[in-house]
């Protein structure tokens, strides 16, 4: 499979990328898209003109339940992302309206590629939430975890900086953006993350609160008189740093955080849960050889990495110092048998990788 269109589409956008082998000839995006059938229409109209002839699809799948790995699209497995996109209908809801248009408009094999898929690795212990058996299996209640073909990818890539097989060793590794998780890796395997059932378990995030005391949901709910929309809206949308200092821009919290208050508070709490986890994962696999910083802040706020860091002098790591390399190993004493890196993401090349394995199986 030469040439492969990734697509990411979300419930009013179509991110897409082109692949000729591992090199991206064109990417693109649509916003405020109503009409996903002309959206992709578009996309082929500006493939033919440039003349470029798509060999195989990979689509972007937030919740793939337990499936874990990528699959074939047949007509049973479009079926079957149907019925499972309750557990996720802001993200699977339009992803699977798009993989029926692009079945009727593309005549190649495609490929759902699952955010969910890395994680279910994750074992009984550390998936499963502590509230009666029955519900749990009817409702299909379990911690799933998100953003595994980033956690994967930067896992492969930090294994190649360390020189070493992926299966000989563990890594913690930081998907730090507006979406942020962190994910335990033992021997290439996940083996525990911070997000659960949905992408609001876990750390503080640009508009998602992360981890709350689940009876703070039921109190206000009471108190302000909120529906489940409302208040699943005020905890994914109106929380995390948005609803702590009023932005979700980690440039201007940054700039202001020695100035007001509310600033300072918010990047404190939004650093203070990533060293929380850190550290836990570092005790649920009895050490880790190195610390993986990826994505919008993961890779280019070096006062977030600092000031999380700092927290780890004990095990002899260095404030990163290295803040214009982008991919940079950075640094840790020598003494450290810790490594902290900075590797930049590249979901879109993991995918079309994941495409490639599973249409040569």
């Amino acid at each position: 499979m030469k040439t492969i269109l990734i697509l990411n589409i979300g419930s009013s956008s179509i991110k897409y990328d082109v692949y000729r082998e591992e090199k991206r000839i064109l990417r693109g995006l649509q916003e405020r898209v109503k009409d996903f059938t002309k959206g992709i229409k578009k996309i082929i109209q500006l493939l033919e003109k440039k003349k470029i002839k798509i060999d195989a699809i990979g689509h972007r799948v937030v919740h793939g339940g337990t499936h874990s790995e990528s699959t074939l699209l047949t007509e049973a497995r479009i079926k079957e992302l149907d019925k499972i996109s309750e557990l996720a209908p802001l993200h699977n809801v339009p992803e699977v309206k798009g993989i029926k248009i692009c079945k009727k408009l593309f005549g190649v094999p495609m490929v759902a590629i699952f955010d969910t898929a890395f994680h279910q690795t994750i074992p009984d212990r550390a998936h499963t939430y502590a509230i009666p058996k029955k519900l749990a299996r009817k409702h299909k209640i379990r911690r799933y975890g998100f953003h595994g073909t980033s956690h994967k990818y930067v896992a492969h890539e930090a294994a190649k900086e360390l020189g070493k097989p992926l299966e000989e060793i563990k890594l913690i590794t930081c998907h730090i953006g507006n979406g942020a998780s962190i994910c335990a890796i033992n021997r290439g395997k996940s083996v525990d993350t911070t997000m659960g059932f949905t992408p609001l378990e876990g750390l503080v995030m640009g508009t998602r609160s992360g981890d709350i005391d689940p009876a703070i949901i039921t109190y206000l709910q009471k108190k302000e008189k909120l529906n489940a929309k409302e208040m699943d809206e005020l905890l994914n949308k109106k929380s995390g740093l948005l609803g702590l200092c009023g932005t979700n821009d980690m440039r201007d919290i940054h700039k202001n955080r020695f100035k007001k208050d509310q600033y300072h508070l918010a990047f404190e709490v939004y650093c203070y849960r990533i060293v929380k986890y850190i550290g836990a994962y570092i005790a649920a696999m009895d050490g880790t050889d190195a610390i993986v910083w990826t994505a919008g802040v993961g890779e280019h706020a070096h006062y977030v990495r600092e000031r999380v860091m700092s927290h780890f002098n004990y095990l002899g790591i260095k404030i990163d110092t290295q803040r214009n390399k982008k991919n940079a190993t950075i640094i840790s004493k020598k003494e450290s048998k810790i490594k902290v890196m900075v590797i930049p993401t590249n979901e879109e090349l993991m995918m079309v990788r994941e495409v490639r394995k599973v249409l040569t199986r």
